[in-house]
């Protein structure tokens, strides 16, 4: 038998003349599948072969001589009716799929009325909301709805599955887009200079919210609720403005340094070694200096303020991971010439509280801190700092009490001679801090 000639239009799925005939025979299973689909399903019928891998259909039986019967992948009956074509018959397709979701095939009002055969049943096509919104592809030559395709056996919609309804839930939200949200929420838009954005775009705000993710350990809701004290803080304190706010010099002088070496021709941010320096040593006065506590910890979060703008994470191109993090800074307290045999209660006061602020609010920046010219007898920081500090973070401290040998500790930087390029009390041969460092405004 022969099936007619037609072929198939992609834009609307209409049916229209071709110029050669196609049997059952010569119709390959798949054949100009990707081009039209009811091609592929005759094919099918044709050979009595299944397509479910491809088009997720299976043939379920024949009702009658010219109807097919098969189920899609969502369970819904599908009729298939196939006209056959007389002998020098002009009709131009001889096909129509009714299938919820799927245009008919268009073909002329006088071939269905010659061809289709007698009706034996009225078959019900199962609504779905794919077909209420199908267009309409029936025109004035188009024929109109046959009446002659039986509806499923029995035994058909006993094997055919249930359609579902239930829909896949939405993939859960990464810890770094829930970070985001909670960030959202707060209602205050930067941390360390950075101005945060859509973590899937931006990595400077990636890799901020994988520092509070890395420094709970992974534990989001630790690092939801660190962020969250971060950002309200940044809101009240306005660090940003510490950095242009003008601090006593008799106070603060020769206090505070921020360093940066970089390694010539190095775009890597390894390339990049970012200082802070604490010279407690030059300390003139200690009341002065730690007995006004806000006073003492704005200079100290304005100097931090200053090595993040040397950081510069707002530049960042390289995201970070639970192992990888090369935008931390090193942090250098000299207390040279400092007493330990007596603190006052005010230097007592300011550790602690510098501490506490800094691990709450600057998490995953410290890369090693190194104690200078520290007598053997000072235990008091340590104590402080094991309050309030991660175990983790405690193995990054090294003290030493010779401070002239600090250049020799950073023999494996990236950056070429970093240690040579230190002070010279601090083993290097670079200038003095006061000549190649910055620190807080003074007057």
């Amino acid at each position: 038998m022969s099936i007619g000639s037609y072929s198939c239009d992609e834009s609307d799925g209409d049916a229209s003349p071709a110029a050669h005939q196609l049997s059952c025979d010569d119709l390959a299973y798949g054949l100009d599948a990707q081009d039209c689909d009811h091609m592929a399903a005759i094919g099918m019928f044709a050979q009595g072969r299944n397509d479910y891998g491809d088009n997720g259909r299976v043939w379920i039986g024949a009702d009658g001589p010219n109807t097919f019967i098969f189920i899609n992948a969502a369970g819904v009956p599908i009729t298939l009716i196939v006209w056959y074509k007389a002998p020098g018959d002009d009709a131009a397709s001889f096909m129509n799929v009714r299938q919820p979701g799927t245009n008919p095939v268009k073909m002329s009002a006088a071939a269905a009325e010659q061809q289709q055969p007698a009706p034996t049943a009225t078959a019900e096509v199962v609504p779905t909301p794919e077909s209420a919104n199908a267009p309409d592809t029936t025109g004035a030559a188009a024929a109109p709805e046959i009446p002659g395709a039986p509806a499923p056996t029995a035994e058909a919609e006993a094997e055919a599955p249930v359609p579902s309804e239930a829909k896949e839930p939405p993939a859960e939200a990464t810890p770094i887009a829930q970070l985001w949200t909670a960030a959202k929420a707060t209602g205050h838009p930067e941390v360390w200079g950075v101005t945060l954005a859509d973590p899937e775009s931006h990595v400077p705000t990636r890799i901020i919210l994988q520092k509070y993710l890395n420094a709970n350990d992974g534990d989001l809701d630790k690092a939801k609720d660190q962020l969250t004290k971060t950002l309200e803080w940044r809101a009240k304190t306005k660090p940003l403005e510490l950095v242009k706010k003008t601090f006593s010099k008799a106070k603060f002088d020769g206090l505070g340094h921020v360093t940066k070496y970089l390694q010539d021709g190095s775009a890597e941010p390894e390339g990049k070694e970012v200082f802070t320096w604490n010279i407690y040593g030059g300390v003139k006065s200690i009341d002065e200096t730690f007995g006004n506590l806000e006073e003492f910890l704005d200079w100290r979060v304005a100097l931090m303020e200053l090595a993040l703008q040397e950081l510069d994470i707002s530049s960042a191109t390289k995201a970070i991971t639970a192992d990888y993090d090369p935008y931390k800074i090193f942090q250098v307290h000299d207390y040279k010439s400092i007493s330990f045999l007596r603190q006052s209660p005010q230097v007592k006061s300011a550790s602690a509280e510098t501490i506490k602020v800094f691990a709450q609010n600057y998490p995953e920046l410290l890369k090693e801190k190194f104690f200078v010219n520290v007598p053997a007898i000072m235990g008091f920081v340590y104590a402080f700092m094991k309050l309030f500090v991660a175990p983790k973070t405690i193995k990054k401290f090294h003290p030493m009490s010779n401070g002239g040998n600090l250049a020799v500790e950073f023999g494996e930087s990236k950056v070429v001679g970093l240690g040579e390029r230190l002070p010279a009390n601090y083993g290097g041969k670079g200038a003095e801090l006061d000549e190649q460092g910055r620190g807080p405004l003074l007057e």
